[in-house]
């Protein structure tokens, strides 16, 4: 049942992330308003590709390359999806901070993974 909750976490978590990239700017949620530092979505960039990749690396225990590959593609994908939205901006900066973010949630996630004790096989 344990699977059934990271699957539904990491559903919820992309679609919430692809609403944010792709919603209009009147329609994109925003933290601290629309006149918020550059810095605070900086954070919520990296933190919600975090958390995605994290979810992706507890689906995928030990396939390290293959859940940074979907973090990164999911960055790319939905960048390129951005620039063809009208009021919107796709920049490689966004793409590298969210592909950090993302790695960074494996990497954690991993660690963790280590440290856990194994079922018996």
């Amino acid at each position: 049942m344990r699977r059934n909750h990271l699957i539904a976490a990491a559903v919820i978590c992309l679609a919430l992330i692809v609403y944010a990239t792709l919603a209009r700017m009147a329609g994109r949620p925003a933290l601290a308003g629309h006149a918020e530092a550059y810095w605070v979505v900086v954070i919520e960039r990296f933190s919600a590709y975090g958390l995605l990749g994290f979810l992706l690396s507890f689906l995928l225990p030990g396939r390290f390359m293959l859940a940074c590959t979907l973090v990164v593609a999911v960055a790319v994908g939905l960048e390129v999806m951005q620039a063809l939205t009208p009021d919107r901006d796709a920049r490689l900066l966004d793409v590298f901070q969210k592909a950090a973010g993302g790695i960074v949630g494996v990497l954690l996630a991993q660690t963790i993974l280590a440290f856990l004790p194994r079922a018996p096989s």
